[in-house]
């Protein structure tokens, strides 16, 4: 289906050519309630979408285009376990690694449920006693230090959990990943880490992924350095893997194996045994909240009418200002310390699930879809990029995070960092007009001279478009509701675009010729022939001036 051609699309232009030209300061002047006319809660978290430059017209027909796209029958296509994600012939039941009832999911006849709570039961086992000191190195030694190595989903995911949950992480074992093929991630940290004392875990799906291959084999040359024995390898590495054969060739036991399954894409793994490092950080009892807090959320997705449904809601803002706005970009601006990698979680999440132009039917896309999503901590980006926000010219649509509670309290640092917040998302949206500015000038003693000169630059435009997220406190259950909102926000916008979420064939182009260039680097002249005159050309350059 063309959503250009439907009536909902053509409502919204029509929006369009009335709201592009309002601001956002008549469109509170307009509603004195709008706060609570375009804000939603669900178990603490809140959403407030009033500085988005729609009124409640906008939104009616956004919601008609959610209907229009058919947003509700493919979401319970989702939940049912179908095979949606189409060019992989594949169900989606990221779902199922956060259904914490003891009933069938998604049905009786599809009942997924048993194995996932068998890898459960699993994580619990090697958690208590890695947490406990049960669990000994070669030499007898508790587990001290933790190395995740993965890459992508397997990475950014655990990564973001154990950084934004580090105030219930256990006290006496560090937490540390592995990602880059560069020596340099892996190097340093192999010099400072006991080998007695380091328990890696291996993630990958198949297991043959490069990055984490290569890094793996490093870490287990490492270790063997150490220990001289094979059956040392069972005591410092757990794999989470669907290739079982592969693990074992490696050393890995079958009780260090933890399974994966087709369904479960690789940024939608953190609620799996990926998750393993966050469990061995917080605790097993702690990840399940995790996971209590993305079925809570799930549960809102399947169940509330799509007028309330903060996914839907939060998807259908984002199409608002990419295809009707033309908002190119999207900022994520955490201000909790914590929730630091957030934006480069949340750059996998939307742009390798929606950076596409082809639709599930194989066509091309009738309308651009996901902007590009980069982000920063917010206080930091107040002293860097936000310049170009206020006064940049350009349209960048803000998602703004902050805990109304510290996660790690100090005294005299919450109210600033609190303030910090709201208040840029209030500059942005209201801006300084010509004569608020001028007035300033004047108050301050200015001449009429040095106001002429100085006022062009102190005028803020604003009418800058964001939505604010609260959490009453950053832990388990909030962080799990945060995440899987994301989650769902993203389906819903692929659904409406018309595209494929859940495959990512554009990430293969390059792992395929990085594996045709590597026998050129390492010098086997006949693979020069077949390259291009740029790659030839940097690869001579390698082998004149570097160590391969």
């Amino acid at each position: 289906m063309n959503i250009t051609k439907t009536n909902a699309w053509n409502a919204l232009l029509q929006h369009r050519e009335r709201l592009q030209h309002v601001h956002l300061r008549q469109l509170f002047a307009e509603d004195t309630q709008r706060f609570s006319h375009f804000s939603a809660q669900l178990d603490g978290l809140l959403i407030d979408y009033s500085k988005q430059r729609v009124d409640r017209g906008c939104m009616v027909s956004l919601i008609d285009l959610a209907r229009a796209a058919d947003v509700e029958a493919w979401r319970d296509r989702m939940f049912a376990g179908e095979k949606i994600n189409v060019s992989e012939d594949r169900a989606v039941l990221h779902t199922a690694l956060r259904h914490m009832d003891a009933t069938p999911f998604p049905c009786n006849e599809q009942d997924v449920m048993p194995q996932v709570r068998a890898v459960r039961r699993q994580m619990r086992d090697i958690v208590e006693r890695v947490r406990s000191g049960l669990w000994r190195g070669f030499k007898g030694d508790a587990i001290q230090n933790v190395v995740n190595i993965g890459i992508g989903g397997s990475d950014l995911g655990p990564k973001m959990a154990t950084r934004a949950l580090s105030a219930f992480a256990h006290p006496h074992i560090n937490f540390y990943y592995v990602s880059n093929l560069d020596s340099a991630h892996l190097s340093p940290l192999l010099e400072k880490l006991d080998p007695r004392t380091t328990l890696f875990i291996v993630a990958s799906k198949t297991f043959t992924t490069q990055e984490t291959s290569i890094n793996a084999q490093t870490a287990r040359t490492w270790l063997m350095a150490a220990a001289m024995e094979e059956w040392a390898i069972a005591k410092h590495f757990i794999a989470v893997s669907a290739n079982t054969a592969k693990a074992a060739e490696f050393g890995i036991p079958p009780e260090n194996v933890l399974q994966m399954w087709d369904w479960v894409g690789g940024r939608y793994s953190l609620w799996s045994a990926v998750g393993l490092s966050v469990a061995l950080s917080i605790g097993m009892n702690g990840f399940e909240r995790m996971l209590q807090g993305a079925q809570a959320m799930d549960q809102h997705f399947r169940d509330s009418p799509l007028e309330q449904n903060l996914p839907v809601l939060m998807a259908l803002i984002s199409i608002w200002n990419t295809n009707f706005l033309g908002a190119e970009t999207t900022a994520i601006l955490p201000y909790n310390e914590s929730i630091r990698h957030l934006p480069a979680f949340l750059q996998q999440l939307e742009m390798e699930s929606n950076g596409k132009t082809v639709g599930r039917d194989g066509e091309a896309l009738a309308c651009p879809a996901n902007p590009i999503v980069w982000g920063e901590i917010g206080v930091n980006g107040q002293h860097a990029f936000f310049q170009l926000l206020h006064q940049g010219g350009w349209l960048i649509p803000c998602d703004f995070l902050v805990a109304a509670s510290s996660d790690h309290p100090l005294p005299g640092h919450q109210a600033p960092l609190l303030s910090n917040c709201l208040a840029q998302s209030a500059a942005l949206a209201f801006g300084k007009t010509e004569q608020q500015a001028r007035e300033e000038l004047q108050q301050s003693g200015m001449s009429a001279e040095q106001i002429a000169r100085l006022l062009p630059h102190k005028v803020f435009a604003g009418n800058q478009p964001s939505t604010t997220i609260l959490l009453p406190a950053l832990d388990p259950f909030q962080l799990g509701m945060l995440i899987a909102l994301y989650e769902h926000k993203v389906f819903v916008q692929g659904v409406i675009w018309g595209l494929n979420s859940f495959d990512q064939w554009g990430v293969e182009l390059g792992k395929q010729l990085a594996s045709r260039l590597l026998p050129a680097i390492m010098g086997q002249s006949e693979a020069d022939a077949q390259l291009d005159q740029s790659t030839r050309g940097l690869i001579d350059y390698f082998r004149r001036h570097g160590h391969v």
